[in-house]
């Protein structure tokens, strides 16, 4: 997953193109005022966003190629099960990932000018279509496979997408992200996180399953049209998990069989959350900038108190980033 969270930063690029907000679609949408936008596509503006689009995907694959799986030799394809890793965290990054690659699609297309439903619909199969692309290289990989659950996760979140925009003509439930990073006091377990994780900030963000939080944010005033709320007021709910030093277990072999790292008595557990949040995209600006900015930067939860629930029981969390 975490090459996909590394695709997606790639893809911020092109929502620098289009500077209405997500908030502003939302209210062209409920309104019956359609002329801010032509009801014929910009045809310059069309062909830039195909363009950019075809580039940046292959530019994306390309680079995978190089850099992802140079180090493993190709094989015929297969099918590699790994739903049961990481407490299926990974499996939410691919949901959060397809969702907010959609999403800055379907802002591409809009500030080319075309229409709602086909622009959605373009969004949301194209973006699918690539993220079915990286995983048929997966299968292609001696060190990874196929994976119908990473498929599946990505076939949802574009579909969160698309359902939410085709129906309600808004984003009531957004998916969103955090980190925070874990300091392992325990000599071990420290030697065993900077082997897998990496030491470097941006490296633990993308591989450190342990300090990454996945939110679906719901805007309350969306559903409670005619109530006083903040047009702005979320609250999410949030999963992670915490203990994995593997991927289905804490130990680990090397190449001959021999084991080199066993800390089973670590717990692995799942954690959910509840937190408020804020819907910058709801947030009231004629500033074209700050538009485009709110709307790229609310794929990431802000930062607020937040209850944990685990088998350990219940935590309250003064900031939860």
């Amino acid at each position: 997953m975490n090459k996909l969270l590394l695709i997606l930063t790639v893809f911020c690029c092109p929502a620098l193109y289009g500077q209405d907000s997500a908030a502003a679609a939302a209210r062209l949408h409920a309104s019956a005022d359609t002329a801010l936008y032509s009801s014929l596509p910009n045809k310059k503006r069309v062909r830039a966003a195909a363009a950019t689009s075809m580039a940046l995907y292959a530019g994306a694959i390309v680079a995978l190629s190089d850099a992802w799986y140079k180090n493993y030799a190709q094989t015929a394809f297969h099918f590699f099960n790994d739903n049961s890793g990481w407490l299926q965290v990974d499996k939410a990054g691919h949901v959060y990932s397809a969702y907010n690659l959609t999403r800055l699609n379907n802002g591409l297309w809009q500030w080319a000018g075309v229409p709602h439903r086909k622009r959605v619909w373009i969004s949301g199969l194209s973006s699918t279509a690539f993220l079915t692309a990286i995983e048929v290289l997966d299968g292609l990989s001696e060190g990874w496979g196929f994976s119908l659950g990473d498929l599946g996760a990505d076939i949802a979140g574009s579909g969160l997408y698309m359902a939410q925009e085709l129906v309600w003509n808004e984003q009531r439930v957004q998916l969103k992200f955090s980190f925070h990073r874990n300091n392992y006091t325990d000599p071990s377990l420290r030697t065993r996180a900077n082997e897998m994780f990496g030491n470097a900030a941006l490296e633990r963000i993308l591989k450190d399953y342990n300090g990454q939080t996945y939110w679906a944010s719901i805007n309350l005033k969306s559903f409670y049209k005619r109530s006083n709320l903040p047009e702005w007021l979320n609250i999410a709910i949030g999963y992670g998990a915490e203990g994995m030093f593997g991927g289905t277990d804490n130990i680990a072999e090397d190449k001959n069989g021999n084991i080199i790292f066993n800390r089973s008595d670590v717990p692995r557990y799942r954690q959910w959350y509840i937190a408020p949040d804020i819907d910058l995209t709801k947030i009231r600006t004629k500033s074209k900038f700050l538009k485009t900015a709110f709307s790229v930067i609310n794929s990431l939860k802000f930062p607020s108190p937040s209850i944990g629930f685990s088998k350990r029981g219940i935590e309250w969390n003064w900031l939860h980033f």
